[in-house]
């Protein structure tokens, strides 16, 4: 109970932190969120949305699960999904992955661990399609943050496909959907480089993302 005290303390200083910097920030927020941005990333506890963007409570719509996602079956991401896109009406999605995922290692090595291998079994179609690109590499680090990098591709390319984002592009409301991943060892964001604002913009951009994403290193400098 005492760690849990150490919360409640926290959360207090916290909340009278942001009151210093702006006396109405809670009465503000507490009247609405008008988010720009969805964030769709990995449920990793190192990899916090809203602090490595430097973006305040309110700024940020959030969705996390292991892996980063996006399953055309998972009613829960969906909901994410719509209610940014028709309610808030965000104007960017971003999925971002991390370098170092142990979800994706997990996948990549066949590693059992029990419920969470049937989720994990998303990852692994992911490595069965982009199998000859991953025989290429020959370090086993590297070969894990390649996967992660195509993990992400192929999750911006199923948000790009999903019922409400094609909606959304149909009747010309603005949103962009954005690749990117985060290096855990350096604190820095990389673009990878799939950015699409149509269907059109999409289908170039995956074929796009998919060759030039080989050719990057992990420990590249940081960008996008």
């Amino acid at each position: 109970m005492r760690d849990l005290q150490e919360l409640f303390r926290n959360n207090r200083r916290w909340a009278e932190r942001i009151l210093r910097s702006d006396r109405r920030f809670f009465d503000k927020l507490a009247r609405q969120q008008s988010p720009r941005y969805l964030w769709i990333g990995c449920s990793d506890s190192r990899v916090p949305a809203n602090e490595i963007v430097g973006l305040l409570p309110g700024e940020l719509f959030v969705h996390r699960n292991i892996g980063n996602l996006v399953v055309h079956s998972d009613l829960n991401c969906l909901s994410v999904i719509q209610f940014g896109v028709e309610v808030l009406k965000v104007r960017h999605i971003i999925v971002c992955g991390h370098y170092g995922c142990s979800g994706v290692r997990a996948a990549l090595m066949k590693e059992r661990h029990g419920l969470v291998d049937n989720w994990l079994r998303h990852i692994q179609d992911v490595r069965n399609e982009h199998e000859r690109r991953l025989r290429a590499v020959r370090s086993r680090a590297r070969l894990v943050d390649r996967l992660c990098e195509l993990n992400v591709l192929e999750q911006v390319a199923n948000v790009c496909r999903t019922s409400i984002v094609e909606d959304c592009w149909a009747r010309g409301q603005p949103l962009t959907v954005h690749g990117w991943i985060y290096g855990i060892h350096d604190g820095l964001l990389r673009d990878l480089g799939f950015t699409a604002g149509s269907l059109a913009a999409a289908a170039r951009g995956y074929r796009r993302a998919i060759t030039v994403s080989g050719k990057r290193s992990p420990r590249a400098a940081a960008g996008g």
